[in-house]
C-alpha cells in the first residue's frame, strides 16, 4: 500500500470479529494492521453505520451495542472517516444507472473516489476491476497477497 491511500468497506471490519470464518478474520486482521502502519485507512459513515447493524444483529459476531459502540469508536479514530453528503448521494444514484451495482455499493464506490483511494477492499464488488482510478480488491481471495 505504500503511502497510497485505500478504502475499506464494511465487510473488512465485520470479519475483524467474526470467529465462523478464521480465514477471512485472519486476512482482515492482516489488512486493518497493514492500512494503520502503512497509512491512514479510509473509512465513510457509511460504513461505520453498517459495522454497527451487522456486528450487533448477527449471532456469529454477537457483540453488544456497547462493544460495537467501542470497536466503532475506535476504528473511526484510527482511520479518516469520509462523511457521506447529498452530493455523493446524488453521484451514487447516477452510478446505479450507469453500471447496475446497488445504491448502497454506488454510494461506497462514489465516496472511495471521492477520499482520493486508490484501493478499494471490498468482498462486494468483482475482484480487480478498475472503476476510474480506483482499483477493487477482494482481501479475502486465496491468492491475495495485497497490493
Amino acid at each position: 500500500m505504500s503511502a497510497e491511500i485505500c478504502f475499506l468497506d464494511t465487510n473488512v471490519l465485520v470479519y475483524l470479529f467474526d470467529r465462523q470464518a478464521p480465514e477471512k478474520q485472519a486476512a482482515a486482521r492482516r489488512l486493518w494492521s497493514r492500512a494503520c502502519t502503512d497509512g491512514v485507512p479510509v473509512l465513510s459513515t457509511q460504513v461505520l453505520q453498517e459495522f454497527f447493524v451487522t456486528v450487533t444483529r448477527t449471532a456469529k459476531q454477537g457483540l453488544s451495542p456497547s462493544q460495537a459502540r467501542q470497536a466503532m469508536m475506535a476504528f473511526a479514530e484510527a482511520a479518516e472517516v469520509v462523511p457521506v453528503t447529498v452530493s455523493l448521494i446524488e453521484t451514487a444514484t447516477r452510478r446505479v444507472e450507469q453500471s447496475g451495482f446497488s445504491f448502497w455499493d454506488s454510494l461506497i464506490v462514489e465516496t472511495a473516489i471521492d477520499s482520493g483511494a486508490l484501493w478499494l477492499f471490498t468482498e462486494d464488488l468483482q475482484d480487480g476491476q478498475m472503476i476510474g482510478q480506483l482499483k477493487v480488491t477482494n482481501p479475502f481471495r486465496t491468492e491475495f497477497a495485497g497490493p
